[in-house]
């Protein structure tokens, strides 16, 4: 072997960048392949291949959260009711519905409950709709009210057991349908 520098053109690549730049490090193949890695962990690649994640056989198939559906579809069509509900309650108010002689003329505790059911379920329907946690909440504070005000208080709209009994119904509904979706999703 001689002290001679080898020919340009028989030296690995980063020593040839080194040569042209006199000041710069000298880096080695496996030092230049850690950089580029690096910079292409920094840089995301454009390239969809790279971006693909690998297939797993062995992980389970992930599946649609089936109750969460249900629940939503339940909510959505409590809304509609507790809608039709408060609407009913409004045209009541207004003279459009309920009894002959008008609201003005019943007696206050009628009057109390209609107002409260005519802005509570309207408050409901929007929070079911949007199956959002305080709608649910302000259904469940209607429907108990509701079935309260049948039992506790039957002067006020006649004590009538069949609402109390389609409420009670509603409200287990819910109950189970929520549990279920609970289940589903366990964080």
């Amino acid at each position: 072997m001689s002290d001679q520098p080898s020919p340009p053109a028989q030296r690995p690549p980063a020593a040839r960048a080194a040569a042209a730049k006199p000041n710069a490090p000298v880096q080695t193949g496996a030092q230049a392949d850690a950089l580029q890695k690096a910079a292409d962990a920094i840089k995301p690649s454009s390239d969809p291949v790279r971006n693909l994640e690998p297939v797993h056989a062995d992980e389970p198939e992930i599946r649609e959260p089936r109750w969460t559906g249900r629940l939503v579809i339940f909510l959505r069509v409590m809304a509609v009711f507790s809608m039709a509900k408060g609407l009913y309650h409004w045209a009541v108010i207004s003279g459009v519905a309920g009894p002959a002689d008008g609201f003005e003329y019943q007696p206050t505790p009628w009057q109390t409950a209609t107002v409260f059911f005519a802005v509570i379920d309207l408050v409901a329907a929007v929070g079911l709709w949007l199956a959002a946690a305080w709608g649910a909440v302000v259904w469940l504070t209607a429907c108990v009210s509701m079935a309260a005000v049948e039992v506790f208080f039957p002067q006020v709209y006649g004590g009538r057991l069949a609402v109390v009994g389609t409420e009670g119904v509603l409200l287990f509904a819910y109950l189970f349908l929520a549990i279920l979706s609970a289940r589903e999703h366990p964080n």
